[in-house]
């Protein structure tokens, strides 16, 4: 069992699939001195990267926070970058931040010292100051909304879609949903029985809103209109698994 490797072709750089994680994710883990709590909807992201986090006053974390020598790593945070789609195994990266908190007001102010981003085709250390001039990608707001239409209205696009992986990725396919989309191109997971990989579609431009993401797909579901049927898919139909 296990993940096919992967084959990412026009996708964000490491920065700012970093910020996109930090600007979708609505939970965060956050361990310092020795304690761990889970804070949901408590974090902003500065322009500059900064992570603003919003705590009771009986917070441990705040504690810890005034305790801390500054400038030195007192905490780690990690996000998990969640597909809105169910499928197997739905987390897609995950993204650690060391750094140190300093206390601004009612608020800690988190500033990393050090990033780490792990996605399924290994983990990256990401440059501090690319991260700190990165912007998440445009469509990272309306993914979800985006992804979960596509599986729950349009199977026919997706299955259609295939068209365009190779034969060979699609071996023993028993189910096609999309994973992720961005300006670049869109992600499908191939799952089968005990298995899965996946595909990248890459658009022809980035896409910079939902328009354009729009005539993107419409392209790439016409070049998919004018391809022919895996072969896999079609054995697959056969056997009666599809």
């Amino acid at each position: 069992m296990g993940d096919d490797s992967h084959s990412w072709t026009a996708a964000p750089a490491a920065a700012e699939r970093a910020r996109s994680v930090l600007a979708a994710a609505w939970s965060c883990s956050v361990t310092a001195e020795g304690t761990r709590e889970e804070l949901v909807g408590a974090h902003t992201v500065g322009e500059d990267g900064r992570v603003l986090i919003e705590v009771p006053e009986d917070s441990a974390l705040l504690a810890a926070a005034i305790c801390a020598p500054r400038g030195e790593p007192s905490a780690v945070l990690e996000f998990a970058d969640v597909a809105p789609v169910p499928l197997r195994n739905r987390i897609r990266s995950r993204l650690w931040l060391a750094g140190w908190f300093a206390v601004e007001g009612e608020r800690l102010v988190f500033t990393p010292t050090r990033i780490v981003l792990r996605r399924p085709s290994g983990s990256v250390v990401v440059d501090l100051d690319e991260f700190a001039a990165a912007a998440p990608d445009p469509l990272t707001t309306a993914e979800a909304r985006l992804l979960t239409h596509l599986a729950d209205c349009h199977a026919d696009a997706v299955e259609r879609l295939t068209r365009l992986v190779d034969s060979d990725s699609l071996h023993g396919a028993v189910r096609v949903q999309p994973l992720a989309v961005d300006r670049h191109g869109l992600t499908l997971r191939i799952e089968r029985a005990r298995t899965h990989g996946d595909v990248r579609l890459a658009f022809h431009a980035p896409a910079d809103d939902v328009a354009q993401l729009t005539e993107r797909m419409h392209i790439l579901l016409n070049q998919a209109t004018a391809a022919s049927c895996p072969r896999a898919l079609q054995r697959q139909r056969t056997d009666g698994d599809g």
